[in-house]
Formats: structure tokens, C-alpha cells, sequence
């Protein structure tokens, strides 16, 4: 494996808007009925919150005919302040917060949908109310109660970034693999694994260890040693139906700023080059070897739309990579910044979409730790699931 290194136009008539605010709890309000004929649909949806803030991403559907231009205003609580913002020519004048479109992401086509901007907003349960679009009232926001509503992700649905319910827990859905390494009978792994990495291994080592497991009594540990000549991964063949994949992990070692690698699939339709998963500047991210492509962008605004790796604990990750598309969730939440959906996302795609065509075909998937700066990790693995469907956390 190799190492990687004029504003545009208003809407031409005024139109009115039903408001979704998302409460710190994560669940999704949605507002009262709109104010006149014509309506869009705006979505403020809270992707992480720590008490004393939140990062939120605006949304807009188009679903009255396309927008090609959008000043969006709104009415923060009091006390709250916008940190930052990305995407977004925006000012903030008390409570009052008022955002516009910076070119590029002006346009919205006809029943489409756009994430618009995202914001770091400041303040214990600080959640905005009264959004407004290009001047024209959305209506009040209503506050959320002790019972959040269903998040709209949760139904069934074919976009790649909107997964089907959850199966029940411990379910293997029919077609799927499901192994949680218990049949494996030595200490390294074996049957449908082997354990190697190209070009040189090092002090890398991948064991079956009886200690420390998620669901039974076994798990894989990798000790992954610094450099690139001290990596390891574990791999098996994968059905040409798989699709769906979960993975649960435990790091020992915070993700460091330089890039790594914990799975790897050889990639048939991109001269044989793999798919990475693995992190830099310390949050995950997807990696292409063909081209070194980074999924989210490495600045700071597509850093932050991905998600840090906890330490010391057991982390479910799945992903889903069909057609050209790619989603991918930590603990059940998607990450926006670890998305390819076909709609050009500003700091997240540039790089991936890039590559015209991209259409993946998987021949294997390989679990480890390779590093391309001096970083060494200890990571667990343990029941890994892929299939035609959603396998679930």
C-alpha cells in the first residue's frame, strides 16, 4: 500500500416556509403551518451538542420550484453568540443572525435538497426560533417537548445517506456475513482471515484476544507500531453483493494529526488501489490511494464536518458504498463530512468528486493500523458484519 500524503438572483416571488429546529436533545421540531401558498421546507438540525453549544447544519428543501439565491434569518435565544460559521456570508446583531448564499452554493434545484451552511453556536440550549427566507416569515418555532419527534433519517428510504431502521440488535439479516471472531480456535486469526500487510510488516501484530471483546468473549487486537513498515491487517474476501458494513472498534490511542489507516478494501475499478478508512488532523476520514482524494477536504471547515475517534471505549462504525455513492455513520449518527451523495458538498467533495465515474468494486476488506507519520495504536475489532443490507449497530 502506498503512502499517502452580482449576488445572484432572489426567488421572483415571495414564498413562505415551515421551520424544522432540531432541540439539543438531537430530536427534530417541526414548526406551524406556513404563511401563504408557495412553500420550502428549511431544516436547522443540531449534529452535536456539549451543553454549553452546539454545531448545527442549515438545510433547504426546494419543494415548491428551484432557489437560485437565499438570505436566511433568524432569531437566536438570549445570551447565545455564532462562533463560527462556514459556507456562509453571515452577521450577527444581538439576537438576530442573518446568513446569505456565497455563490457557489446559491442554487437549489426544484425538489431538491441542500445542506446550506453549518454554524458553532455558543450557549447552554441555545436553539434559534423564527426563521425567515429572502425576507418572508417561516413561522414560529415551537419548543420541543419531553418526547422528540422521529427523526426523518430513521425511515425507510433508498438515498445512501438515509438508512432503513435499525434491524434489532444481534439480528444477522439473511445474505449477510456476521462474524464476532468466536469460532476462532488459536491466537492469530484464521478460517475465512489471514493476517499480513504489502510490503513490509515490522513489528506489526494482530492476535485473537480472549480479554477484551464487545459482544462474546473474543475479539482481534492489532498493535500497530509507528511508520509505514510497522502496519498490520487482518482480511478476508468479500461477496460481490456486499454493501452494508459495521465494524465495531476500540482505539487505545486518540486519532493523531497525521493520516492513518484502520480498513482497507482493494478497489478492482481504481487501477487495484485501495479505499481507506483512517483519520487526519485528528478526526476520520475516507482516503482514495489512486489519487490520495480525502473525504471530508483537509481545511479546517471540512475537518470539522467529520467526526473525532473516542479512546477506550467500543465504537460501532458503518458505512455503505453503492454506486458511486458513500455514507458513513459512528455510533448510529451520520457524518456529513464522510458523505458522497451526487450533490457537490463545499470542504467535503471537491477532491473525490474530482474523479469522474468513481464506481467501486470491493474485493476484500482488511482491518488494522497503518500509519504514514510516526503514530503507533492499539485497536480492537470486533463483531464485523457486511451485506446487501443494513446490519445495524
Amino acid at each position: 500500500m502506498a503512502s499517502m500524503p452580482t449576488r445572484p438572483r432572489r426567488l421572483a416571488a415571495a414564498v413562505a416556509l415551515s421551520a424544522a429546529v432540531a432541540a439539543a436533545t438531537l430530536g427534530i421540531v417541526t414548526a406551524g403551518p406556513a404563511h401563504a401558498v408557495g412553500c420550502q421546507a428549511l431544516d436547522y438540525k443540531v449534529v452535536s451538542d456539549w451543553g454549553s453549544g452546539h454545531q448545527a447544519a442549515v438545510s433547504l428543501t426546494a419543494a415548491d420550484g428551484a432557489v437560485d439565491g437565499w438570505e436566511i434569518g433568524f432569531q437566536l435565544k438570549p445570551g447565545a453568540q455564532v462562533q463560527s460559521a462556514w459556507n456562509v456570508s453571515w452577521s450577527q446583531s444581538g439576537t438576530a443572525f442573518t446568513g446569505s448564499d456565497v455563490g457557489w452554493n446559491a442554487a437549489v434545484g426544484a425538489g431538491q435538497t441542500r445542506e446550506l451552511f453549518g454554524l458553532v453556536v455558543s450557549g447552554s440550549g441555545a436553539v434559534p426560533a423564527a426563521f425567515s427566507l429572502n425576507g418572508v416569515e417561516c413561522g414560529t418555532v415551537e419548543q420541543p417537548t419531553d418526547t422528540p419527534s422521529e427523526d426523518p433519517t430513521d425511515e425507510p428510504t433508498d438515498d445512501p445517506t438515509d438508512p432503513p431502521t435499525d434491524p434489532e440488535p444481534g439480528d444477522c439479516p439473511a445474505g449477510a456475513v456476521c462474524d464476532g471472531f468466536e469460532d476462532q480456535a488459536g491466537t492469530v486469526p484464521g478460517g475465512a482471515w489471514s493476517v499480513g500487510a504489502q510490503d513490509c510488516t515490522g513489528t506489526g501484530t494482530a492476535t485473537v484476544d480472549t480479554a477484551v471483546s464487545n459482544g462474546g468473549g473474543k475479539s482481534v487486537r492489532v498493535n500497530g507500531g509507528a511508520t509505514y513498515c510497522n502496519h498490520v491487517f487482518v482480511g478476508r474476501a468479500l461477496p460481490a453483493d456486499a454493501e452494508w458494513f459495521r465494524v465495531y472498534m476500540r482505539h487505545s490511542t486518540a486519532q493523531p494529526p497525521n493520516h492513518t489507516t484502520m480498513i482497507a478494501m482493494q478497489d478492482r475499478n481504481d487501477a487495484n488501489g485501495d479505499l481507506r478508512l483512517g483519520g487526519q488532523n485528528s478526526m476520520l476520514q475516507w482516503n482514495r490511494e489512486s489519487d490520495d482524494a480525502t473525504l471530508p477536504a483537509q481545511s479546517p471547515a471540512g475537518v470539522a464536518l467529520s467526526a473525532p475517534f473516542p479512546v477506550d471505549t467500543w465504537v460501532c462504525v458503518e458505512y455503505r458504498i453503492s454506486g458511486g455513492n458513500l455514507a458513513t455513520w459512528v455510533d448510529g449518527e451520520a457524518v456529513t463530512g464522510l458523505t458522497v451523495d451526487g450533490v457537490p458538498t463545499h470542504d467535503v467533495d471537491e477532491q473525490w468528486l474530482s474523479k469522474s465515474g468513481w464506481n467501486p468494486d470491493l474485493a476484500d476488506l482488511r482491518l488494522g493500523w497503518e500509519s504514514y507519520g510516526n503514530d503507533a495504536d492499539t485497536v480492537w475489532y470486533d463483531d464485523v458484519a457486511f451485506g446487501p443490507s443494513r446490519i445495524g449497530c
